[in-house]
């Protein structure tokens, strides 16, 4: 149980063939390899922010796969580790767009607590072994879970990065909901469209414009 409004609206998700296959194969994995996240951050991003809060989704791939890394939110990593390039040039453009100091700490609960739903498409990863669970059923999930968010009517502006997050438009038919996309915020394609994008202003200009909260982007 997830512990908000999310458990109603999966209630059934959780009970498909393919979703307890994936539950079989995850168990089974933290039994016998190290697994990140830890097992009880696997659904953080659900907990932290509850369906009726959702105002902007932020989507990543898979987890961190270094020890102490991931906690269950896309791009974040818990107080006191390294920070990640990806989520350095996220801080970077933020700093660029608002001028806020690049932040010491690479938790973004902050997000999470103001409705940016940090969702990884894919929930678990082997340490070391970037994509290993890939194929075990997260994607048919996290797709899932994106169709719901979809269909509500509320706005939601949908941050798809890099050409994994993209692919993911095609699910998001919502004429009522924004969809911004551009380059993954990693060292390779940053520069490709990311840094200079805009999209954290873009995105509260757009609930600003419905009367929505703006989120606070500084950390």
């Amino acid at each position: 149980m997830i512990g908000n409004d999310w458990d109603p609206a999966l209630e059934d998700e959780f009970k498909k063939d393919y979703f307890l296959k994936v539950k079989e194969f995850v168990d089974g994995e933290y039994e016998s390899k190290t697994i990140y996240p830890p097992y009880e951050e696997i659904f953080n991003a659900f907990r932290l922010t509850p369906l009726s809060t959702v105002r902007v989704v932020i989507l990543g791939q898979d987890p961190y796969h270094e020890k102490g890394q991931a906690h269950g939110l896309a791009f974040s990593t818990p107080d006191g580790r390294p920070i990640p390039r990806s989520l350095k040039n996220i801080f970077k453009e933020i700093n660029g767009e608002y001028g806020y100091p690049i932040p010491e700490s690479g938790c973004l609960e902050k997000w999470a607590k103001q409705g940016v739903f940090l969702l990884n498409t894919v929930l678990t990863v082997e340490e070391g072994n970037a994509n290993s669970h890939s194929k075990c059923g997260w994607k048919t999930f996290t797709d899932n879970v994106i169709k719901l968010l979809n269909s509500n009517e509320s706005p939601i502006v949908f941050l798809l990065w890099g050409k994994q997050a993209e692919k993911k438009k095609e699910l998001i038919t919502n004429p009522n909901h924004l969809v911004l996309i551009t380059s993954h915020p990693s060292p390779f394609s940053a520069r490709r469209g990311f840094l200079g994008s805009n999209h954290f202003k873009h995105a509260n200009e757009f609930l600003k414009e419905n009367e929505l909260e703006e989120i606070d982007w500084k950390l």
